[in-house]
């Protein structure tokens, strides 16, 4: 082997050579060395022969030595294969440890102990501050880069500013002024390529750049420091590597005329991006800015390298070999193939030499087994090299990294957004399943398809966790709630945590704060400056000094305190620079005002409160939220002139009304002149209004002969003549004076006058015109099309309705059912003379007559709106048991008929009317009437419709339904006949007809028990049944909840609702006569009445007991709900048992004996005499308690067992008018009847009324009894109904106003009693603290610790041993605890102090009953044996 021929510059510098004189050559000379001299010589000294000799010998032997390496290599080969044959077969497929270890190489997620100085790593860009970049690096971690770690020309430009600070350059060309912001050159989301520079210990205080924030992104990303200066980023590269495609990072370094020159970081090439090359609209870029750009080529000098800045090329680009393993740039796009597939990721080979490692966490969230398979090509982008020998990559595989893009996830399952969008800070999660458990460092859950959060171990939960087991509570497959604290943008991954104190957080970032928002939070600190507020762990607020109170405080120390609670206003939030500005102004604070953060929610006309801002001699500068600024003219200030600066100074918070807003220029005008109470807005612009034009508005002031209006939309004020609008109603003055109130609208004005310089106009109201047919065209019989709107005059009516004349020869009918989608609000009988808009439905040829209607789902019925009444358009459309409403269309003998469309008209029987007996039922009905009924029969072939108003259950007669009336996917009502291990048997309501439920078609859950979902059934039960199958006359049904809608139960809903005459429900039905029961609740009455009727009526115990009781039944149980009273209720289910088996069996025996028979029967019934029974019956209708009440008009048991009659009728606004009587007849000197009344009115309010019909009515109780009595009547009343938190205000404003008051402080629970204790004794006399003090420690042993409440009274009866009443209490709290031995220390200890015989004798007899009741018969003995011995010492 010929040995190569190196250098020998380094031994021929180090030899000691002879001088050899020759003569100097000149520089030009060329100097040739012969290759072979003659003779063979050689150019080369004798020690440079030597030395060449002697290398390679050296290289000879080197080479010898490594075949006889490999002989030795090939002989232990074959001894371990032989020795492999030797083990067994499950080994004998395992590769060697050698190649074992290099087929595999470990994959480690990233930490902070891994990383290190000189470390290349791909980031992106999480937040941009002033001073910094927060930057999302691979595997949860963050760093910053300091604002001087950008670029160097950057870097230099801030030093210039500083010099130009120092030197007090203000020119406007300065450097100053040509330094960009941050966020002007980089933007969220961006990847950049940074080197670690420090890496600081866990729990540094370093915050360069950063400053004290307390996001914990900011904080998290102050341990590791990046740099992005092309210089050490690109550290490494070579001339070689910058061929066309490489990426490369680059900043700006001068700009010249065709281009920008870039520092490329390498020290003798520049690159050069020329502006044809950069878009039209791009804006300047500034000296110092970081570039991505994209190699074109190099010049022929290598001096120079063109490239480009195309954001497209630069995604695409990739390599395919590069000089060294330092060419390798992290954020590069490379080649790869797997090599092996992990649980916990890939290993790859990159560009055919490196290996490189791909973590789960940044392969594609959807890969399945196959995407991934040994052998495939992929790409991947390079995220860092780690610090191994061979060089190692770490490479991601996700969607958003290989395209440089932001996470993107479905919103709903139908588009793509942002992660960040989809998913914002303060989401709540309810169903977060664990997907992996990393004992030290946290769990992986998952949130959605292919969306996974992570949560830190310090965010499991609240409690201190040292580590995380597969076996608790997070074990995987565990469902959790959670809540979105940040995104880890590089890894795609949400930022979630577990702790209650975070889900329960209201605030979690600035954003989530919206200005005037009301703020409750904790005072931090106060200093000269401002007062900080702690509003959440998180968040924090600043008070400014001038906002610490509506005027201002000379000592602000005085007021706040460090830890005290707060509550603020959020004046201004600047989510940009994550400040919250907060006002203590108690006016702002309490404003219920609008709140006007931005010139959009400004309105003319609105009155809001502001701060004066800046005063000036002529006009006052106002801030309202989020720095919003509006102007008030002097004019506008006061009607007095007086000085601006002396009557509005800085700070102070005045009401404003908006009389101008000029979006464009965002300017506000306002006044407080016109935000008084007694002002109106004056707009002085009446330039939108012309005379001639037809107006509306609201009536704002009545005087003598005149109204005041503000006109709509424009808020111009008009004047009206009360004579002129008299005269167009025609009623008298006076009438129109009663008739009128402030608010009312008025339409159809004409504007008469303009008076520009006052700014008003005066209107009157239009002239009544003879209504006009329209004359668009001709309209003929001929020309007419269905579905044609058409304007017509009703003429007269006719037994089909309206007549409607169209033209000369043309007419139409106009049904009542076809003039509204809601009988109830529409004109179903328009007025004669009257003129309407119409839609033709139908034309008659030979008649020449046209059918119309005027619903509005026919006329428009693109504009959709809500149909209460449906149209029908035959026998088809209605089913038994529909529920519909129809016009009276004749009265008959035998009942009515009912018009319920055009062609069909249902038959009400007398039976069907009431459901009891009524006498004269005709004065109850007239023609025209809207009534409301169900469906009882439908006759398709004769068109025969039977309707029925009774309000119990309608259905068929049994028999009447067969199995060919059932369809499949029919819903059904039914009974539950039998119940079998497999299922239901069901009757079908209406027939004989038995169908099976199935016990698997119960429940929509597979996993239920369904065992359990029998036994909660009960024979006779009602279900809605779903008809799954209908096989040879089996019926097979299923009660699954998912077959239902919510809809196929509001007929249910619905069957208590009133049906029969709708227009007659306000009659009085104080008449006396028994007919009026029939009477049943409107549909506007509370439906939901029965279920607050045991509370309804609620009153005091012991107020009861006093109550005289007209007699005295046994507690009867009715089936319906009636309403408790404290322990009486006013029902007697034995009576109506009674008399509905006598109803039921007198219709049997109807339908069986002949009609003469039945006749005298009812006869017999109505003539009986129930006089002498008046006393002893149970009012059962109004009539009964109008009786009652004559002979006890001062019974307060009387009226509010009527009031309790009236609610279980659903009568809510005839059991407040049953109150109000009876506190008018009530005499004045029955105060407790009064009372008893009065608490009932407030109980009655609390369950059927609003807060304002409750309010009211606890003020005039108030005014009208004892204020205190009323306070804590109502705060009990809340307490009782669940309404804590209005119990809590209710308890508050009654010690606030009776302080003084014992028994106001002893009403809260015991956690709040124990806080109140302390202030109760403050504010109460000193003679009431004992009591006070006594009821707090009954409350200790009812409610809490009753070793708390011995000791409170061991300290009363040690201060007040005399005090024998709070003994006797004390030995009855013990008794309740059932401890007979400390009662006798207690009976002991009172015997040693002196007291009276008489009291003695007391305490003995207590003492031996409570012997006899918890001792035993020798402690009875030994309690008399010292009765006596006590008898003895007093006498002696």
């Amino acid at each position: 082997m010929v040995a190569q021929k190196r250098s020998l510059d380094d031994a021929s510098a180090n030899r000691k050579a002879k001088k050899v004189k020759t003569a100097e050559r000149p520089a030009t000379e060329i100097v040739q060395e012969v290759d072979f001299p003659r003779g063979g010589g050689t150019s080369f000294t004798p020690l440079e022969v030597k030395a060449i000799r002697a290398e390679a010998v050296k290289e000879a032997n080197d080479e010898l030595f490594e075949e006889s390496a490999l002989q030795q290599d090939a002989q232990k080969e074959q001894q371990s294969k032989k020795k492999g044959k030797r083990k067994s077969e499950a080994n004998s497929g395992k590769p060697g440890a050698k190649d074992e270890k290099h087929d595999r190489i470990r994959i480690e997620h990233l930490n902070y102990k891994r990383l290190f100085v000189g470390m290349k790593i791909f980031g992106q860009i999480a937040s941009v501050q002033p001073l910094a970049l927060i930057i999302s690096l691979p595997n949860q971690l963050f760093a910053h880069v300091p604002i001087t770690n950008i670029s160097d020309q950057f870097t230099a430009l801030l030093e210039g500013t500083e010099d130009d600070d120092d030197d007090d350059n203000d020119d406007d060309d300065s450097p100053k002024s040509q330094i960009p912001d941050l966020v002007d050159i980089f933007q969220e989301g961006q990847y950049i390529r940074a080197v670690v520079t420090v890496v600081h210990a866990q729990g540094s205080t370093d915050m360069s750049g950063i400053g004290k924030s307390r996001d914990e992104v900011a904080r998290a990303s102050r341990r590791v420091e990046l740099s992005l200066v092309p210089g050490r980023v690109n550290a490494g590269l070579q001339k070689l590597d910058l061929k066309s495609g490489f990426t490369v990072t680059a900043a700006i370094k001068s700009i010249e005329d065709h281009g920008y020159i870039l520092d490329l970081g390498l020290p003798d090439v520049s690159g050069f991006l020329p502006f044809k090359g950069i878009k039209k609209n791009e804006p300047k870029m500034q000296v110092g800015r970081l570039l991505d750009t994209v190699v074109v080529k190099l010049s022929g000098n290598g001096r120079t390298c063109n490239v480009s800045i195309d954001s497209t090329v630069f995604t695409s680009a990739s390599i395919s070999e590069v000089a060294t393993v330092q060419s390798v740039l992290p954020g590069t796009l490379v080649q790869a193939l797997i090599t092996a597939v992990h649980p916990t990721g890939l290993n790859l080979q990159v560009l055919g030499f490196f290996e490189g490692t791909v973590e789960s966490l940044h392969l594609c969230p959807d890969a399945t087994e196959k995407t991934y398979k040994i052998g495939k090509k992929v790409k991947a982008r390079i995220l860092y090299n780690l610090d191994s020998t061979p060089p190692t990559f770490s490479l991601a595989l996700t969607e958003h990294v290989l395209n440089l893009g932001v996470r993107a996830v479905k919103n709903g399952g139908k588009s793509l957004v942002p992660m960040r969008v989809a998913y914002p800070i303060g989401t709540l999660l309810e169903d977060a399943k664990v997907l992996k458990v990393e004992a030290e460092r946290g769990l992986m859950l998952g949130i959605a398809p292919g969306v996974e959060g992570f949560v830190h171990i310090s965010h499991a939960s609240d409690d201190h966790i040292p580590s995380l087991s597969s076996s608790g509570p997070w074990k995987p497959g565990s469902i959790h709630r959670a809540r979105v604290i940040g995104h880890f943008l590089f890894d795609g991954t949400l930022q979630l945590s577990l702790k209650s104190s975070v889900l329960e957080q209201k605030f979690l970032q600035v954003t989530d704060i919206n200005a005037g928002e009301v703020i409750k939070g904790t005072i931090k600190k106060l200093t000269d400056s401002g007062l900080f507020i702690s509003i959440s762990s998180t968040i924090d607020g600043v008070v400014w000094p001038n906002h610490y109170a509506d005027i201002a405080l000379k000592h602000p120390t005085k007021r706040f305190k460090v830890g005290a609670s707060i509550k603020c206003r959020a004046l201004m939030v600047d989510p940009d620079r994550k400040r919250i500005s907060l006002t203590a102004k108690r006016t702002l604070v309490d404003s219920t005002l609008p709140i006007l953060s931005k010139v959009e929610d400004a309105k003319v006309g609105m009155v809001a409160h502001a701060v004066v801002f800046k005063v000036f001699d002529n006009q006052l500068l106002v801030e309202f939220y989020n720095n919003l600024k509006g102007l008030i003219p002097a004019k506008e200030v006061s009607e007095i002139k007086s000085a601006l600066p002396i009557s509005f100074p800085v700070g102070k918070v005045v009401k404003v009304r908006i009389i101008s807003v000029e979006s464009e220029s965002n300017r506000i005008i306002a006044s407080i002149r016109q935000a008084a109470a007694t002002s109106t807005p004056i707009i002085t612009d009446i330039s939108s209004v012309e005379i001639g034009n037809i107006v509306e508005g609201s009536i704002s002031e009545i005087h003598k002969d005149n109204a005041v209006l503000d006109l709509h939309p424009s808020r111009v004020r008009a004047l009206i003549s009360l004579k002129n609008l008299a005269n167009h109603r025609n009623v008298s003055l006076v009438q129109l004076r009663l008739a009128l109130t402030v608010g009312d609208k008025l339409d159809a004005l004409v504007v008469v006058t303009r008076n520009i310089e006052k700014g008003f106009v005066i209107v009157a109201s239009k002239p009544k015109a003879k209504a006009s047919l329209p004359t668009k065209g001709s309209l003929s019989i001929d020309t007419v099309k269905i579905g044609q709107i058409v304007g017509g005059r009703v003429t007269r009516y006719a037994r089909g309705g309206a007549l409607v004349k169209l033209a000369s020869h043309l007419g139409g009918t106009l049904h009542p059912t076809d003039t509204s989608d809601n009988y109830d609000t529409g004109n179903a009988f328009p007025a004669v003379d009257s003129v309407l808009k119409a839609v033709v439905v139908g034309v008659d040829q030979v008649k020449k007559q046209l059918t119309l209607s005027t619903r509005h789902s026919r006329m428009y019925p693109d504009n959709i709106q809500p149909i209460v009444d449906r149209e029908i358009g035959g026998v088809h459309d209605l089913q038994v048991g529909d529920t519909i409403q129809g016009f009276v269309k004749s009265v008959v003998e035998h009942g009515l008929f009912v018009s319920v469309c055009r062609d069909i008209d249902a038959r009400v029987q007398i039976r069907e009317l009431f459901d009891e007996y009524v006498k004269d039922w005709k004065v109850h009905f007239k023609v025209n009437q809207l009534v409301k009924g169900r469906i009882l029969s439908v006759d398709p072939e004769t068109k025969k419709v039977e309707l029925s108003f009774r309000t119990g259950i309608l259905t068929k007669p049994l028999g009447t339904l067969t199995v060919g009336d059932l369809q499949k996917g029919q819903k059904i009502d039914g009974i539950v006949k039998r119940i079998e291990n497999y299922g239901l048997f069901i009757q079908i309501e209406g027939s004989k007809i038995h169908g099976l439920c199935h016990k698997s078609e119960l429940s929509d859950n597979q996993d239920a028990d369904v065992t359990v979902a029998l036994s909660n059934f009960r024979e006779g039960d009602h279900v809605k049944a779903y008809i799954t199958d209908i096989t040879n006359r089996r019926v097979s049904l299923s009660l699954k909840p998912s077959r239902f809608v919510e809809e196929d139960f509001e007929t249910q809903e619905q069957d208590s609702e009133h049906l029969g005459a709708i227009e007659n429900m306000s009659q009085d039905e104080d008449e006396g006569d028994d007919s009026e029961m029939a009477s049943v609740p409107s549909d506007n009455e509370d439906e939901n009445d029965s279920e607050g009727d045991e509370d309804a009526m609620r009153v005091d115990m012991d107020d009861l007991h006093s109550l005289p009781s007209p007699h005295s039944s046994k507690p009867a149980i009715t089936n319906n709900p009636t309403l408790k009273l404290s322990g009486f209720q006013w029902s007697d289910n034995t009576r109506i048992d009674e008399e509905d088996k006598s109803d039921s069996s007198s219709e049997d025996s109807e339908r069986e004996g002949p009609s003469d028979k039945k006749k005298k029967r009812k006869k017999k019934r109505i003539e009986q005499d129930l006089t002498a029974d008046m006393h002893t019956k149970t009012p059962e209708s109004n009539a009964d308690f109008e009786r009652h009440l004559l002979g006890s008009p001062n019974s307060s048991f009387l009226w509010i067992q009527y009031m309790s009659f009236q609610l279980q009728l659903s009568e809510v606004e005839k059991a407040r008018e049953v109150a109000r009587r009876a506190l008018q007849t009530i005499n004045f000197r029955e105060e407790q009847e009064k009372l008893n009344v009065w608490i009932a009115f407030l109980n009655l309010e609390n369950v059927y009324g609003t807060d304002e019909t409750l309010d009211t009515a606890f003020k005039e109780a108030a005014r009208a009894n004892d204020s205190k009595t009323i306070h804590i009547r109502l705060a009990s009343i809340l307490t009782e109904s669940g309404k804590h938190e209005k119990a809590e205000e209710q308890y508050k404003r009654t010690c606030k106003k009776f302080g003084q008051s014992s028994k106001a402080w002893t009403l809260f629970d015991i956690e709040a009693s124990r806080k109140l204790l302390p202030r109760s004794l403050q504010s109460l006399d000193k003679r009431k603290h004992l009591k006070t003090i006594s009821r707090f420690a009954q409350l200790e042993y009812k409610l809490g610790d009753p070793e708390r409440g011995k000791t409170v009274f061991e300290g009363v009866v040690e201060s007040h041993p005399k005090r024998w009443d709070l003994w006797s209490i004390y030995m009855d709290m013990e008794a309740g605890q059932g401890n007979i031995q400390t009662l006798r220390n207690l009976f002991d200890r009172i015997f040693l102090l002196k007291m009276t015989s008489h009291k003695a004798k007391s305490f003995f007899k207590k003492w031996l009953e409570l012997e006899r009741r918890l001792g035993d018969e020798e402690g009875a003995s030994g309690v008399k044996q010292k009765a006596i011995e006590w008898t003895q010492r007093a006498n002696s």
